[in-house]
């Protein structure tokens, strides 16, 4: 029985094996090899070997480090905190050189890897053979007895931080998802770098045990980074969709449930008004390559070209920056495996008595119909064309377009692109009949495989064309039947190199034309002669100097860069023909390439997201500054026009309070802008940046200062009214203090640490940076002077609130419910007039609560249109000046004032239209009303 049990339990394990195993089959089987067999497993390609190491971003701000993290760093940044070893702030493992290669060359030890150039379509091995590095291998396999007895790295927890607003991070607990050995994972719960990528790791295989195992991050500082933004992102969404798909859902039930997978992902791809990312670029090659091992269907071809298509239309920045993950080279081959893949199913021989041809213009959902832009909802369709009598089937669209051709039909072998608007209308070399497509901007026809080449290049408006002569067909066609394979010519076609993205931040070579893409699936063996292929370059005439230059001609991608080796070009043709015509011995992706030297800008620092509160208070602090704008702009009108009132002395008290106000705000929100600051800082005006911020800092600590002032008043006059004596000219010296005092702190952090007011380099990228000190300039220069104020403001506050709430509490008993209102009224007034708001600013500095953001937001922004209120609307004296300026017949109101204004005015020692004389009197009167209680 026990060997019974043995038994069974060796045949589940296999069993288990083999269910596992068949998640990673490969895209197409060997054509050597059955598909349903064991004897081999086709696993995920190999990672690309790492770019050059870039400078990380901020990591001061985005890692801390534990307090174990004591390993030697390889790479270092700006920021006090260097990176580890193995850091992924950019989506990439900085690994050393060294490490890596024996990496590599433990995977090249155990795997046998199969050569694809051309992706199983190109020749054999010549002198001018295509050659791609390790990265470029599309599969690897392994005999049955050397199979890893894991072939995943499986789900593991991870701690982290999430940064909620600046300088305010929550820990957070994740969980690395499931992973192919050579593959790297990302976090259940996105997270995601400033640059928009995703932070992963990698499952690698381990030589000694066997098996998949992650790569270490022990020495990694802790990692801070986002999930929310303030951007509207889909990283959230697809990460999902990925997640279900590793656990087996969707693509199990059939090509209706694969099909309705690439649906959802391309309506999340072409969502408005949402953000692409470069973790979006990674998640969906991640997700288009768990599509395509699962199985291939014909129904999922056109949402496989439409997502393409519309991922040839993302930002350039977004593209390159997902290079630094392999996204853009991943998602480029996989395209062409499925496609591939799918070359036989799509015209099979079967077909070819079919007489009838159909043309399908499938747009994406009914949505796109109902718009009024037809052009636009064109755009974003692919045209299936089939015409089973030629041996022909075309998905085209807008920037990419896929050709299968079966030569057995109707010896066509090839396809001729023209411009859609002909430049002559006639001509006797132009082709009788071209088809026009309903999505792409261009015209074409195929080609019979007995055509003259030169005959071909003469055609006018010729873009691209590539074909197999008799010779070769015939040649192919006899080795192809002679293994069981049906032999067919898929061609592709992309409208630009977006897709084809070199990393390096110099090139050598650039393309200027469409690109060829020409496969054979199954077709391993060399050509006995050149294969020719037609490009159009975008200059009509060609300059002796630009022919001269290393690399120019027809070139090939490598998966890494443009490289021309192996690749006949006729230095005639360039000379005198504006068509080039190329020649090859292997088949892969293919342009014309002019030489030269073209530098890109290192994008791997630029920040692409912000945390999403930032947005919230940006629109917080926007309005409630224009509130107050509008609220100085009243009282500047209300001083401008009522004479009157802006000569009395508490009125010129408000008025240095305002000016201070109004400069900082104008500062604010018109002058000191991240636009400006951002500007400045890149045309190198320093001296100018650090001019604006010491403004900016002066004005805010002059407002301060006339609050301080303000405070002492109200403590005079409310808490020790008995024996008060103004000095002479009060009002002068005050503002002597006020607007002078400020600038002993300004200038000695303006003469001592100019630097401190130049906005920091992430600062500029995230649009959060302005000429401003920062740093030891802020701490000393304005936190410690605001906070030595707000703290005596808030003592003040409660000294004369306490003696407020004792006074009025005695008359409780006359007016209950008046009494309250009023005590409300004024302590709302004494907590915006004495600038008691900002210490929830400190809070927020000291990274106490991103609640205390906006509570700062939404209170310190208002200051402006408070004062507003309550001293022009809620006063009597000006109120009805504007009601009299208003409504001249009205009669003027007379008598004493409310008691209530009173009580407010002579609370603040800020009364207006009142005599000197009288609110002494006042002030004297409610301080025996105080004593005498």
């Amino acid at each position: 029985m026990k060997f019974i049990a043995l038994i069974l339990l060796i045949a589940i394990s296999q069993h288990y094996q083999e269910l596992v195993n068949a998640h990673l089959r490969p895209i197409y089987p060997d054509s050597d090899s059955d598909e349903d067999t064991s004897e081999k497993r086709i696993l995920r390609k190999l990672p690309q070997l790492p770019l050059t190491d870039r400078t990380a971003l901020h990591q001061g701000i985005w890692q801390r480090p534990h307090s174990h993290a004591n390993s030697k760093r390889t790479s270092t940044t700006d920021s006090t905190t260097p990176l580890t070893p193995t850091t992924n702030i950019n989506g990439r493992a900085l690994h050393s050189s060294d490490a890596y290669q024996q990496n590599i060359s433990n995977y090249e030890e155990e795997y046998r890897f199969e050569n694809n150039a051309g992706r199983g379509s190109g020749s054999g091995s010549g002198e001018h053979d295509h050659q791609p590095d390790v990265a470029n291998y599309t599969a690897l396999e392994r005999n049955v007895t050397d199979k890893p007895a894991v072939s995943y790295c499986l789900p593991e927890v991870f701690e982290h931080d999430y940064i909620i607003v600046e300088n305010h991070t929550q820990p957070n607990t994740n969980i690395w998802k499931r992973a192919r050995i050579g593959e790297r994972a990302g976090l259940r719960e996105v997270c995601l770098m400033p640059n928009g990528l995703p932070l992963t790791r990698l499952c690698r295989y381990n030589r000694q045990l066997r098996s998949a195992e992650w790569e270490d991050i022990s020495n990694w500082s802790r990692i801070t980074c986002m999930r929310q933004t303030r951007e509207c992102i889909l990283s959230d969404k697809l990460n999902k969709l990925h997640e279900k798909l590793l656990e087996g859902q969707l693509l199990q039930g059939g090509a209706t449930e694969r099909s309705r997978v690439t649906g959802e992902l391309y309506t999340m791809l072409r969502e408005k008004n949402f953000k692409l990312l470069p973790a979006d670029v990674h998640l969906t090659s991640q997700i288009l390559h768990e599509v395509a091992i699962t199985a291939q269907d014909p129904e999922v071809s056109p949402d496989m070209v439409r997502i393409c298509d519309r991922l040839m239309t993302s930002d350039e920045q977004v593209l390159r920056i997902s290079a630094d993950l392999n996204a853009t080279n991943s998602i480029l081959e996989t395209f062409e495996q499925y496609m591939d893949a799918l070359s036989v199913r799509q015209v099979p021989a079967e077909s070819c008595a079919n007489m009838q041809t159909t043309t399908i213009v499938s747009r994406p959902s009914a949505e796109s119909e109902a718009e009024a832009d037809v052009a636009s909802s064109y755009s974003k369709a692919v045209e299936e064309v089939r015409m089973g009598h030629l041996g022909v089937r075309a998905h085209i669209s807008t920037n990419i377009s896929v050709f299968f051709i079966n030569p057995s039909c109707a010896n066509i072998s090839g396809i001729a692109l023209y411009a859609s608007k002909l430049q002559t209308s006639a001509s006797a070399n132009m082709p009788d009949a071209l088809i026009n497509s309903a999505v792409a901007n261009f015209r074409y026809r195929f080609i019979f495989m007995n055509e003259s080449v030169r005959e071909l290049m003469e055609e006018p408006d010729l873009q691209v064309a590539g074909f197999l002569p008799t010779t070769l067909w015939e040649h192919v066609r006899l080795r192809m039947q002679r293994n069981g394979i049906t032999p067919v010519v898929v061609l592709k076609v992309y409208g630009h190199d977006a897709l084809f993205v070199d990393p390096k931040l110099e090139q050598t070579a650039k393309p200027f034309s469409k690109i060829l893409s020409i496969s054979i699936p199954g077709f391993k063996e060399k050509f006995p002669e050149p294969l020719p292929f037609l490009l159009r370059n975008r200059f009509d005439y060609m300059d002796a100097s630009l022919v001269a230059q290393p690399g120019t001609g027809c070139g090939y991608w490598n998966y890494s860069t443009w490289v021309n080796g192996g690749i006949q070009t006729d230095v005639k043709d360039l000379l005198t023909q504006s068509v080039i015509q190329c020649r090859t011995e292997h088949l892969t992706q293919f342009s014309f390439l002019l030489g030269g030297s073209y530098k890109q800008v290192d994008i791997s620092g630029d920040v692409l997201i912000t945390p999403i509160h930032m947005r919230a208070l940006d629109i917080i602090s926007l309005i409630g500054c224009s509130l107050s704008l509008v609220g100085l702009l009243c009282i500047w009108v209300t001083a401008g026009l009522f004479k009157s009132w802006r000569t009395l002395a508490s009125t010129k008290i408000l008025l240095n309070l305002c000016v201070a106000l109004t400069l900082q705000m104008v500062l604010f929100v018109f002058v000191n802008t991240e636009d400006m600051s951002a500007e400045l800082v890149e045309d190198s005006l320093y001296v100018d940046c650090v001019i604006l911020g010491a403004f900016m800092q002066y004005s805010i600590l002059v407002l301060f200062m006339w609050m301080l002032i303000i405070a002492m008043l109200q403590f005079q006059r409310y808490v020790t009214v008995i024996g008060i004596e103004r000095p002479k000219r009060y009002i002068l010296k005050s503002a002597i203090v006020a607007w002078g005092l400020p600038l002993i702190p300004t200038l000695l952090v303006a003469c001592i640490n100019p630097r401190s007011y130049i906005p920091t380099e992430y600062e500029i990228q995230a649009s959060s940076g302005i000429c401003y000190p920062s740093g030891l300039g802020l701490a000393l220069g304005v936190i410690v002077p605001i906070t030595a104020i707000v703290i005596a403001n808030l003592t003040i506050f409660i000294y004369v609130f306490y003696s407020i709430s004792h006074t009025l509490n005695q008359a409780m008993h006359r007016n209950e419910k008046k009494m309250i209102v009023k005590q409300i009224r004024l302590s709302i007034l004494l907590f915006f007039l004495l600038g008691i708001s900002w210490i929830f600013g400190l809070f927020a500095y000291m990274q106490a609560g991103v609640f205390f953001s906006y509570l700062f937001c939404l209170t310190a922004t208002l200051q402006g249109f408070v004062l507003f209120i309550y001293f022009v609307i809620l006063d009597e004296v000006p109120r009805g000046a504007w009601l009299n300026l208003l409504h001249p017949q009205r009669k003027k109101a007379s008598g004493k004032r409310t008691t209530e204004l009173q009580s407010i005015t002579a609370s603040t020692g800020l009364e207006s239209g009142r005599s000197e004389q009288q609110r002494d009197e006042n002030a004297q009167s409610a301080g025996h009303t105080a004593m005498n209680a």
